[in-house]
């Protein structure tokens, strides 16, 4: 965007799509900002009144519209129970892609979203110097979730409680993956499948024992894997914080990687991840050129988050559970039930490991307060929506709390262990996974 042309025809494309807010109030009752601040600003109609006057306000102030454009946490609650069905994300994220073209990304920002996370090598160099040397900044924190925290990086991480780097990524245990089609088993297990499997950045440098339970899932139902090298983030991180440029250089590394393999579907354990190459990738991938608009339009087409997959696709039931069996609560990921409508899937999936018992907590569906790069920026505002989720997962007297999306997993870590709960953060597939007693 470099003409003040092209900034007016985008602000007023912006207003066309927000005639339909009807002011009605209904987004108040469910954002979890707004439970947090109490701040009308903090609304999705209060924002939609910002965007709807956002080229007086950005000549007023415009570091101060991106201030406010910020304090959300995209977890689309609003657009979910918006009664004339405004498309509240796609206006919040193309309103913050519109002001910081006018105002300047953060230098910070752009070598990240530009020059680093598009380079997967370096990328991943970088990481795996900076696995060893942890012991020198962090201290351990929650024995039940395996937090640690790194007081002298408060001033930039806030007092949060997280998972250290792996010791290994995945990336760098199994190399890169192609394996042949495989004939169905004689148990009756289906076979012939191929899959592309996309861990996220968390799945492949902090999550890797979910990865791995997503590995020994796939090969034990005889699902051939491709998993190349050289996958980049998603994107997500960069448009959130209103940098397209920097998340179609993400897109294009991608798409240059998969177009490579042969696979029936795209996988992810990453709630976030998933909707980001279902929804995202076919509306940005035009900007890069009409084949790479197809290849994302198919891509799309066949991807799946690996709950439905599992469920779906491979039909795993749920079994009867154990007299002694552990209890568990689930958190609906924001992405994996409001974007991508999967919310039955990973509870059946739990079930049906009969090990475990779901209970289910009150408000499951409710925002725990990541929001991505939203827990950097407004850490204090995370920590209290996320102190909600947790006393609502403790309610439940629950000694596993699962979700879908690690980042979700993150936020229940650092909250719970902040509290001392004896409480694990597991995915789904974990629990799933853990009921599989070899790659038979």
């Amino acid at each position: 965007m470099n003409t003040l042309q092209e900034l007016a025809r985008r602000l007023m494309a912006l207003d066309d799509r927000i005639t339909a807010c009807m002011r009605c109030g209904m987004c108040q009752a469910v954002c979890p900002m707004f439970g947090a601040s109490g701040m009308e600003a903090d609304v999705a109609r209060g924002k939609l009144a910002l965007v709807n006057n956002l080229a007086h306000e950005m000549i007023k102030n415009p570091q101060g519209v991106a201030d406010k454009l910020g304090r959300c946490l995209l977890c689309g609650s609003c657009q979910a129970a918006c009664p004339p069905g405004v498309k509240i994300m796609e206006v919040f994220m193309e309103a913050r892609e519109v002001v910081n073209a006018f105002i300047g990304l953060h230098p910070m920002k752009k070598m990240i979203f530009r020059a680093v996370l598009p380079k997967p090598g370096f990328f991943n160099f970088a990481m795996r110097v900076g696995a060893p040397m942890q012991g020198l900044i962090f201290r351990k924190t929650g024995d039940a979730q395996g937090t640690v925290c790194a007081p002298m990086l408060n001033f930039m991480l806030g007092d949060r409680h997280m998972r250290p780097l792996a010791k290994k990524p995945l990336h760098a245990i199994h190399g890169a993956l192609d394996e042949p089609r495989l004939p169905a088993g004689k148990d009756g297990s289906r076979g012939g499948l191929k899959v592309a499997f996309y861990p996220g950045c968390l799945g492949d440098k902090m999550y890797t024992g979910m990865s791995e339970a997503c590995l020994k899932a796939l090969r034990h139902h005889k699902v051939a894997v491709f998993m190349p090298r050289g996958l980049a983030c998603c994107g997500i991180p960069a448009l959130s914080s209103g940098d397209a440029e920097g998340m179609l250089r993400q897109m294009r590394v991608n798409l240059a990687v998969l177009k490579k393999g042969d696979f029936d579907y795209l996988l992810s354990p990453c709630a976030s991840c998933t909707a980001t190459i279902k929804e995202l990738w076919p509306r940005y991938a035009g900007r890069l050129g009409s084949l790479e608009k197809k290849q994302a339009e198919d891509l799309a087409a066949k991807t799946l988050d690996i709950n439905a997959f599992l469920v779906d696709v491979l039909h795993v039931t749920p079994a009867h559970s154990a007299p002694d069996a552990m209890t568990v609560t689930y958190h609906d990921s924001c992405h994996l039930k409001k974007s991508l409508g999967v919310s039955a899937q990973p509870r059946a999936l739990i079930a049906a490991n009969p090990a475990y018992r779901l209970i289910e907590m009150e408000e499951a569906d409710r925002c725990c307060g990541c929001g991505g790069s939203f827990n950097l920026f407004h850490y204090e505002y995370s920590r209290k929506i996320g102190q909600r989720k947790r006393d609502n997962v403790v309610a439940t007297g629950a000694q596993v709390a699962a979700a879908g999306c690690p980042a979700c997993m993150m936020q229940l870590e650092d909250v719970l262990s902040h509290n001392n709960d004896p409480v694990v953060v597991k995915h789904p597939v974990e629990i799933y996974a853990e009921s599989i007693r070899s790659f038979s």
